[in-house]
């Protein structure tokens, strides 16, 4: 598994379409840290951008290289090479370019605005995590979306519908649920809606940490409420956790039954 993630990883970073994903974040964070002198509004400005980016551009760059690879795939599985060795190592290759590319893009700018020696290097470190958390999330959605799709215009169009549900239809749904439902005792049932998606989770999860009470929204009001801003946040950790295990399990058991 080493090996095919090494060659992964190597083959990624060379892209030129990591350099754009690196130049891109390395520029957004040059003019945030431009226009904004408070670290935590850049932060914020930051979350804003990485909770909705960070999947679509997980969801797609992943849809594209296992499409493209498919033959290289091929090749590898008439090796005596198990299975999930393989895909595993592909899809770590993915998340880590990618993972790779965030930090070193936004890490510069930050670093060399003096991030390290104020109080805010926690709320962004925390901030690069959760951009680690919905890559790796993304990556094994879009993995496992190509597993079961040989169709390539099958398969772009799941991704783009998942991601699309994930960062906008998911939200009007449960705000109109909750408008249509005001009569009835929601807490419980919106700290459970929110934990079944991750881009909520990872903007509650910010959002805790900053305790910034006016920008909490109705759903990071409840968590701070119902667990505290600790508690709170482990939760959140341990649920984004629980998200990226389980696509990654589903995307071996697929691996080893599909017939390729």
């Amino acid at each position: 598994m080493y090996k095919i993630l090494k060659y992964s990883f190597a083959d990624l970073v060379r892209s030129r379409w990591s350099y754009v994903y690196l130049a891109f974040y390395l520029v957004l964070g040059f003019v945030l840290l431009f226009l904004n002198n408070d670290l935590s509004k850049a932060v914020i400005t930051l979350m804003n951008i990485i909770v909705v980016l960070t999947p679509m551009i997980g969801t797609i760059f992943s849809i594209m290289y296992f499409y493209s690879a498919r033959e290289f795939t091929e090749l590898l599985l008439s090796q005596p090479i198990r299975r999930s060795h393989i895909f595993l190592g592909q899809f770590l290759g993915i998340a880590l370019s990618l993972t790779l590319s965030l930090v070193v893009g936004l890490g510069i700018p930050f670093l060399i605005y003096g991030v390290a020696q104020s109080s805010d290097i926690w709320d962004f470190g925390l901030l690069l995590v959760v951009g680690a958390f919905l890559t790796f999330i993304f990556v094994a959605l879009a993995v496992n979306i190509s597993l079961r799709n040989e169709n390539k215009v099958k398969g772009f169009g799941y991704a783009i519908l998942l991601w699309l549900f994930m960062a906008v239809i998911y939200d009007g749904l449960f705000l109109i649920s909750l408008v249509l439902f005001d009569d009835y005792p929601l807490d419980k049932f919106t700290l459970a809606v929110s934990m079944f998606n991750p881009i909520d989770l990872s903007r509650v999860l910010i959002l805790l940490k900053l305790d910034i009470s006016a920008l909490l929204g109705y759903t990071g009001a409840l968590f701070q409420n119902f667990f505290g801003n600790g508690s709170g946040m482990l939760v959140s950790l341990l649920m984004l956790t629980i998200w990226t295990g389980i696509p990654v399990w589903l995307m071996v058991r697929t691996a080893r039954k599909k017939d390729f």
